[in-house]
């Protein structure tokens, strides 16, 4: 087989509507950068961002494309786990960001979790497995 620069990923990718304020809200609420970023005459983003080498893209939905945003669907089909190594300091900025809070930061399973819904309709758990005693 030959040799690839590419290893296996899986980046979400986050349909929205008004992609470039949820790009301004994930660089606040997570600390995530730009990696790829294009814009359309409408203003219309798709962008790959990146938090410490996680990576996802958000886009703005297009039902042409069969691409929907949570607030069309009435809720998201999917929710994201964000591992970190300070799950509370992340959860809070990420409030204080803007997200709402669905439930605070516990432990419970192996993990200290808590989990956000964005502005945008994502649910995110953020946390990180418990070190066992």
């Amino acid at each position: 087989m030959p040799a690839t620069p590419y290893s296996n990923s899986i980046a979400p990718w986050l349909s929205v509507r008004n992609s470039a304020q949820a790009v301004e809200f994930y660089k606040s609420a997570f600390g995530a950068t730009e990696v790829y970023r294009i814009e359309d005459p409408d203003g219309n983003v798709v962008a790959r961002l990146s938090m410490a080498g996680a990576e996802f893209w958000v886009a703005d939905e297009s039902p042409a494309h069969q691409n929907f945003s949570p607030e069309s669907l009435g809720g998201s089909t999917v929710r994201i786990i964000l591992t970190v190594p300070d799950p509370d300091a992340v959860f809070h900025q990420a409030i204080n960001a803007g997200a709402t809070q669905v439930y605070d930061v516990s432990e419970g399973h192996g993990w200290r979790v808590g989990r956000i819904a964005d502005p945008y309709g994502h649910h995110w758990e953020i946390g990180r497995p418990v070190a066992r005693a």
